[in-house]
């Protein structure tokens, strides 16, 4: 045999092989397409179900219930929340440390230190900006409050206000799930659907969180060659989840979102860390950074950092 066919053959085999491993990376579910990285793909090999996981993906609402788990237990809290101006300073802020206890099925929480600069509150004492009401809403407790047979607490405020603060919620801590009822982007955080999943780029990967726990990472990234008018169509920048792999519980979650109209615009970013605590999913750090901006209203811009730690049960 020649050189030249030898040349030939090998290259014939090198591409043959590339090609393969091509088609083994990769992994389909209802008309998305997954890049798997080779710690997945020999996974799979041995019985990873893909479209299993996915569908695990798709259907989690364990994320958004391990807030609501913060009703049902006490906690301490430590937190940072920071308003910030035009120029980046820091214009208002609050730090403190609260204490929640549980007797039966309610909630009190005491406030065991607080330092404030700026006009975090007006003078009534309530809060002067958005950011910080809905910090409130999530972390803190004021009076005494008790959950319902399925473990949520009642809205106290009925209306628009209390219904745009749940539908809030929803957008920030569901993210990936349509949110009936807010307009222009409620649909558009829902990246499973169809009309959605295609402006995505979407990847599993195999990677210890940083309390070294084996999980596959899930990422939904959207594309980076959108056009103008496709990017429009975009709320969740990047969707990152951290499951772990001997349950396939989320112990992580990364995200960035955002939009753009004459109306109002945003731009947020999340981190989530999870622990467990008598079995139940909890939040044990969040930290947010993120700018919004409604008509006719002044711009804010935030950041917060909540840790929760030394959980106890209901007395």
């Amino acid at each position: 045999m020649s050189n030249r066919l030898k040349s030939i053959l090998v290259t014939v085999i090198l591409c043959s092989s590339v090609h393969a491993l091509k088609a083994q990376d990769t992994a389909h579910y209802k008309g998305m397409t997954i890049n798997l990285d080779e710690v997945t793909v020999a996974a799979k090999k041995i019985g990873f179900d893909i479209n299993s996981f996915i569908k695990r993906v798709e259907d989690d609402t364990t994320f958004y219930r391990a807030f609501k788990n913060l009703h049902i237990v006490g906690f301490t809290g430590d937190n940072d929340i920071r308003i910030y101006d035009k120029k980046g300073q820091v214009e208002a802020s609050l730090k403190s440390t609260t204490l929640q206890e549980m007797k039966g099925r309610c909630r009190t929480m005491q406030v065991t230190s607080e330092n404030v600069t700026g006009d975090f509150y007006d003078r009534k004492g309530n809060y002067n900006y958005y950011t910080a009401e809905l910090y409130a809403n999530l972390f803190f407790t004021k009076g005494t409050v008790c959950v319902d047979d399925n473990g949520n607490t009642p809205e106290r405020s009925n209306g628009s206000l209390a219904k745009h603060k749940a539908q809030l919620k929803q957008l920030i801590f569901n993210p990936g799930k349509p949110v009936r009822g807010v307009p222009i982007v409620g649909n558009k955080v829902a990246i499973f659907n169809s009309d959605v999943m295609r402006y995505y780029d979407f990847s599993i990967r195999s990677e210890n969180y940083v309390n070294g726990i084996p999980c596959y990472v899930f990422t939904a990234k959207a594309k980076a060659d959108l056009g103008r008018m496709d990017r429009g169509e975009i709320v969740i920048d990047e969707l990152i989840t951290w499951f772990n792999k001997d349950n396939f519980e989320i112990v992580g979650r990364k995200y960035a979102l955002s939009y753009k109209t004459f109306l109002f615009d945003f731009n947020v970013q999340m981190n989530v860390q999870m622990t467990k605590f008598n079995d139940l999913l909890i939040p044990s750090l969040v930290t947010y950074a993120g700018t919004w901006n409604v008509a006719f209203k002044k711009r804010e811009t935030a950041a917060f950092i909540a840790k929760f730690h030394n959980f106890t049960g209901s007395n």
